[in-house]
């Protein structure tokens, strides 16, 4: 399989579970090997008391096309280590696009800076997360149960 081909297919395999996305309303717009984009319509139930997107519902939007772009060669990856930056507020209405590349990758460890932007290309925030491998197939992963 083609490596592009090859993450498409580990993106359609996350998709299936992915409720947090589901829920945010999150819609992934394109996934390349190492890359990934995401984006989100800033709802009135995503924002915070000064009417601005709350940061935990950017930072989502940012992990998860850092999720997309570190799970596309079909290796199980998970996040180890993530900061954001925010640049400007995002309000009502905005349409926030997260943009994930991969910008090192060394055995287990991945790094991927992620730039979220509103519709006119200004940007939001800025996000960089370290991914870490956990071994196994993205593809040939069932749904796993939560432990407690």
């Amino acid at each position: 399989m083609e490596a592009a081909d090859l993450a498409r297919a580990c993106a359609m395999k996350m998709i299936e579970g992915d409720e947090v996305r589901r829920a945010l309303g999150i819609e992934i717009a394109s996934v390349a090997p190492g890359a990934a984009v995401a984006t989100m319509l800033v709802r009135r139930d995503m924002l915070n008391s000064r009417e601005m997107c709350h940061g935990g519902v950017i930072f989502s939007l940012a992990d998860t096309a850092f999720a997309y772009a570190c799970n596309s060669h079909d290796v199980a990856t998970v996040a180890q280590n993530c900061s954001i930056a925010f640049l400007a507020p995002a309000r009502l209405g905005d349409v926030l696009t997260a943009t994930a590349r991969e910008a090192a990758l060394a055995g287990r460890s991945g790094v991927y800076d992620v730039a979220v932007r509103r519709q006119d290309g200004s940007p939001i925030a800025e996000f960089q997360g370290l991914s870490r491998s956990i071994g196994g197939s993205v593809l040939a992963e069932g749904r796993r149960a939560a432990k407690d």
